[in-house]
Order: structure tokens, then C-alpha cells, then sequence
């Protein structure tokens, strides 16, 4: 019943889990969930849409599995799969870090950090990177597996660290961001800013271009730093907290943004969604659609799920929708992924969804674990990498039209 939420409620619910009695917790569970238990799943209007038959047009090829760590448990955290060099890194919830070959699924290395990790990893100039749950960032060796340094942030980190110009960019839920010697790990500045009481647990990773460092954030503003040593350059809203409840007032940014050319592409929880110059700050232009988990850009075209799962195909130029596949509709998809000529989501079932991107047809179907796909899918060149709540890391392929 659990997954009946809507996905905003979810992530509130889980920011305020460890501080909330079980007992407590329960009541409002039942509350929202009240037709599933009573009167059956088809009065619960946030029961996932059961999937429509269609006649595929390609094949999903399987081509390896591999269990790699701990499931996800109860509380959402930003671990996700990263490329590099031929091989896949993936940590779990209990601090295991693993090193996949990409090209059978093979574990070639396991470091047991013993941490709480919470986000990342993330894998560059040799280090791999982590946050942890007790406001930690690890720099580990990416060849033997040893700590290079670790350093104190002020809080849990929830989205991953990078390196961008010598400088590890740490983003803490406090919403402190903090630069770190990539070397030393000595702290070279910290950029301080207030966040709003109650936000989406969740945030959204630091992007880099040119020694800049550009940051979403939970009041739904964008900001960029200057890298070296963590200058205010513009900050820009791209949602406004407005709204009787809570909930309403919402504007969270806190998935995946996007730099093309010159642009700057974001999303909000608001149901905003707003392409931004890169230099300045300014908004090009703004659409009424969005989504807590960010987007993915291809050439010209930008996809998002917004907050009922329906999957929007939009124009990055001048923001006109291209096409809107709703039969997905409270399936708490991933953030969609462009892989060749499709584009890619996961659902709170565990099925793996390929639609065409020039129709916003179904082309393909397939299911991997029960316990469900969170993570969006990681798409290197013919190859996408898919790692299920369940703690599998997958292989998939396109085959040839059927």
C-alpha cells in the first residue's frame, strides 16, 4: 500500500522518517491509503495505471545480471551507477563499494567502506567519490581501493559529489556547498545559503562547465559559483514558493539538470520547467511542466516525467511538446534516458519501458525485479546500465526490429 503515494509524498514523508515514532508514522499511511484497504485498489486515485498491450517493434535483449549490495531500503538515497574506462561503479546503503567490468557483469572489486553512504558514487582523476548520512566526503584511490582523504561537511549529503578544475564540489542538505582540494581535501571554500523548512528529501547534483559550478536549489532557485573559490556569480528562481498547504508551496529542485550550447536546462517540483543562459542567469523561456527527478537532452529534445509519471518529449529551443505518453500515469517513473532511438524509463514495478522517440509509441517492454527501478537508466553509447531497488545491476540492449 506503501506505493500507492504519490511520489511527492513519498520523498516528504522519508526526510521526516527517522525523527517520526512508527506508531506515528502509520497514521497518516492509513489515512492517504484508506480505499486500498477498504474498498480495493480501483478507488485509490494514486494506484499505478496497469500496463496497456502493444505490439512490439524491437527487442530487449538481457545480457547480463549481477547482485551487487545491500536493496535500497525504506529511505530513498541518490546511489546511483557511473561509468568509466570499461567498468561500472555502484555503492549499496551498507557502505559497499563495487567495481563492475561493463562488458560481462563481472565484480572485479569490492571496497567495504563500513560508511553510511548516501550519494554517489562519482568517479574522476582517479579518486571515487562519496557523501555519507554523517555529513562525510570520501575520496577513495580508483585503482586500490584505499582512502586518499576524507573531510567533515555540516550535514547528510544527498547528491553526489564531482570534481570539476582541481576543486570536489560537496552539496549538503543544509544546503551549505563546499569545496574541497581534490588532492589534499583540504576545504577551499564554503557557500552558505538558507534552505525552506520543509523540502523534498533530495538534491539536486552539482553541474560544472568552464569553472562553473551551477546548483539547483530547494527554494527553486539555480545558482552558479565560481569553482576555485565558490563566488556568487547570478542566482536566478525558476519556481516561486506559493500555496496555501505545505505541500503546495513546494519548488524543489532537485533532479538532474542539463547544459547544451549555451543553456542551462532545469526542472522543479513547482510543475516548472525553463531553460536558462549559461553566462547570465536570464531565462529564455518557461513551460508549465515539471518534475522533482530532472531531465535528459538529446540534439534539439528534452524528455522529463512529470509528478502523475506521464512522460513529455519537448523541443529545448522554443519549449513546444512534441508528444505526451500518459499510460504510464502514477507508475512513479525514473527520470527518462534517450538511448538510440528511444526513449527510457523504469516504474515502481520494475518494468523497463522503451518508447519510441519520434512517435511516443511503446516499442518494447520488459521486467526486471519486483521490488522496483528508482534509479534512472545509465545509457553509454549501445549499452544501458539499469540498477533495481532490489540491489541487481543489469545490461540491457536493443535488438533488431521484430
Amino acid at each position: 500500500m506503501i506505493k500507492a503515494l504519490t511520489s511527492i509524498d513519498n520523498q516528504v514523508r522519508a526526510k521526516r522518517l527517522a525523527m517520526v515514532p512508527m506508531p506515528l508514522l502509520l497514521l497518516p499511511v492509513l489515512l492517504l491509503t484508506g480505499c486500498g484497504w477498504f474498498g480495493g485498489d480501483d478507488l485509490d486515485p494514486n494506484a499505478p495505471a496497469e500496463l496497456v498491450e502493444f505490439e512490439h517493434t524491437t527487442q530487449l535483449k538481457r545480457i547480463w545480471r549481477t547482485s551487487v549490495g545491500a536493496s535500497s531500503g525504506v529511505v530513498p538515497l541518490n546511489i546511483a551507477p557511473v561509468y568509466n574506462a570499461g567498468k561500472v561503479y555502484i555503492a549499496d546503503r551498507k557502505g559497499e563499494i563495487f567495481i563492475v567490468a561493463a562488458n560481462n557483469g563481472k565484480v572485479e572489486q569490492r571496497i567495504d567502506s563500513k560508511l553510511r553512504i548516501s550519494a554517489g558514487p562519482e568517479v574522476s582523476g582517479g579518486l571515487i567519490l562519496v557523501g555519507t548520512v554523517d555529513g562525510e566526503v570520501f575520496a577513495f584511490d580508483s585503482a586500490g581501493g584505499s582512502v586518499r582523504w576524507r573531510a567533515p561537511v555540516s550535514s547528510e549529503v544527498l547528491s553526489k559529489p564531482i570534481l570539476h578544475d582541481g576543486v570536489v564540489v560537496v552539496r549538503c542538505i543544509d544546503g551549505r556547498i563546499f569545496g574541497f582540494d581534490a588532492i589534499t581535501g583540504v576545504r577551499r571554500w564554503l557557500y552558505d545559503r538558507n534552505v525552506p523548512l520543509l523540502t523534498l528529501r533530495g538534491n539536486s547534483p552539482p553541474l560544472a562547465r568552464g569553472g562553473v559550478i551551477y546548483v539547483g536549489y530547494d527554494g527553486g532557485e539555480v545558482i552558479a559559483l565560481r569553482a576555485n573559490d565558490g563566488t556568487l556569480i547570478w542566482e536566478q528562481p525558476v519556481s516561486t514558493r506559493e500555496g496555501k498547504t505545505d505541500l503546495e508551496r513546494l519548488a524543489d529542485i532537485d533532479g538532474d539538470m542539463a547544459i547544451v550550447a549555451s543553456d542551462l536546462y532545469v526542472s522543479s517540483s513547482k510543475g516548472r520547467l525553463a531553460a536558462l543562459s549559461l553566462q547570465s542567469g536570464r531565462i529564455q523561456w518557461v513551460k508549465d511542466v515539471g518534475s522533482a527527478k530532472g531531465l535528459d537532452v538529446s540534439r534539439t529534445r528534452l524528455a522529463l516525467a512529470d509528478s502523475n509519471s506521464q512522460v513529455w518529449l519537448v523541443d529545448r529551443i522554443n519549449s513546444a511538446t512534441l508528444w505526451k505518453q500518459d499510460k504510464l500515469f502514477n507508475r512513479d517513473v525514473t527520470r527518462p534516458s534517450f538511448y538510440l532511438n528511444f526513449t527510457v524509463v523504469g516504474d515502481v514495478e520494475g518494468y523497463l519501458h522503451l518508447i519510441d522517440t519520434e512517435s511516443g509509441e511503446f516499442a518494447a517492454r520488459d521486467r526486471l525485479d519486483s521490488d522496483g527501478i528508482s534509479r534512472a537508466p545509465l545509457v553509454i553509447g549501445t549499452d544501458m546500465f539499469i540498477y533495481t531497488d532490489a540491489g541487481n545491476l543489469y545490461l540491457y540492449r536493443a535488438g533488431a526490429a521484430i
